[in-house]
């Protein structure tokens, strides 16, 4: 049986989502869901790249602005205070401790941490077509890192896909950790691949023959395509339709051990996820329950039938 960890997981977060008056007016945007449910599990490293590059509390907004077809972070009153390259600079900085996390949570709509949608003022009109300028530079320096904005995370498929990527980037970092090589990389893809499967199909058939070629002398190489080609498909959400393909796969490992009963109990376990009618964890559990009767080791150690610890409850939602 997998066992996830038992430390907490580092994760970035924009400071002003944890309670820190950092905000332009001096106040906070508290996120209660973060602080008190993910807390339990993620150990968040709190920065503020606004306060990092000196500007004060309380201060004059920053707005985003387009000119000469080129994004720019500017004062809301005075256009020639830019701190564009201030900001990317900042991110730039962080890189040594960012390099250790496995996620980022950023504030929404902020010119400096907005992942997506930020006001744009182009002088006629606001388009929300932006991403703040630390966001934006923080996700090129990483472009494997899980980041999300905490207004998504009221999104349950968002937040679930979010939470399974930050687990998916832990276990990878225990593994560079442990050192890589072919045996443990191959491995690795091994207990992911039903995870993997339930996102993207294409990859999915991709990776296994890439990693094929995997050899000592291009193990380190190998491992930086493959993750970065595992996590990009990893952002894609998972459909319905999906995870009850992979459902319908797993269950194959039972089939000198189902009656007609369990089978169509299953059935019906799946159809009425697919319409919506049941959360994931009711046929997940019924699968378990089975397994647990008729042990099967890939599937025990597939991180698919537990990708988090079970009480975050990610998959009670329907």
């Amino acid at each position: 049986m997998n066992q996830h960890q038992s430390e907490k997981i580092p994760v970035g977060i924009s400071a002003c989502l944890l309670g820190e008056e950092v905000r332009f007016n001096g106040g906070h945007k508290l996120h209660s869901y973060i602080d008190q449910t993910l807390g339990e599990f993620f150990s968040f490293r709190t920065f503020c790249p606004e306060v990092d590059i000196g500007l004060g509390i309380p201060r004059r907004p920053i707005r985003l602005i387009r000119r000469e077809g080129e994004v720019a972070c500017v004062d809301i009153e005075d256009y020639q205070l830019d701190y564009t390259q201030a900001l990317i600079d900042s991110a730039d900085a962080q890189r040594a401790w960012q390099a250790d996390l496995c996620g980022f949570i950023l504030k929404k709509d902020s010119p400096s941490c907005g992942m997506e949608r930020a006001k744009v003022y182009d002088g006629k009109q606001t388009v929300r077509d932006g991403t703040g300028i630390f966001a934006a530079r923080l996700m090129q320096n990483f472009p494997e890192l899980p980041v999300e904005e905490e207004g998504r995370l009221g999104d349950a498929v968002l937040r679930e896909n979010f939470i399974q990527r930050v687990y998916v980037m832990y276990r990878w970092r225990q593994l560079l950790a442990n050192g890589i090589s072919v045996a443990s990389l191959t491995d690795f893809h091994a207990r992911h691949k039903l995870i993997l499967m339930s996102h993207c199909q294409k990859t999915y058939r991709e990776l296994g023959p890439m990693l094929a070629s995997a050899r000592k002398d291009n193990v380190t190489d190998m491992a930086a395509q493959y993750i970065r080609a595992l996590m990009a498909a990893l952002k894609k959400r998972a459909s319905r339709g999906d995870h009850v393909n992979v459902l319908q796969h797993i269950q194959g490992y039972l089939r000198d051990h189902l009656d007609a009963g369990d089978k169509a109990e299953l059935v019906d376990a799946y159809e009425r996820y697919r319409q919506g009618q049941l959360p994931l964890i009711v046929p997940v559990t019924l699968l378990n329950h089975h397994f647990r009767k008729c042990p099967n080791d890939y599937i025990s150690r597939s991180w698919y039938m537990h990708p988090y610890p079970a009480h975050m409850s990610l998959q009670n939602h329907i």
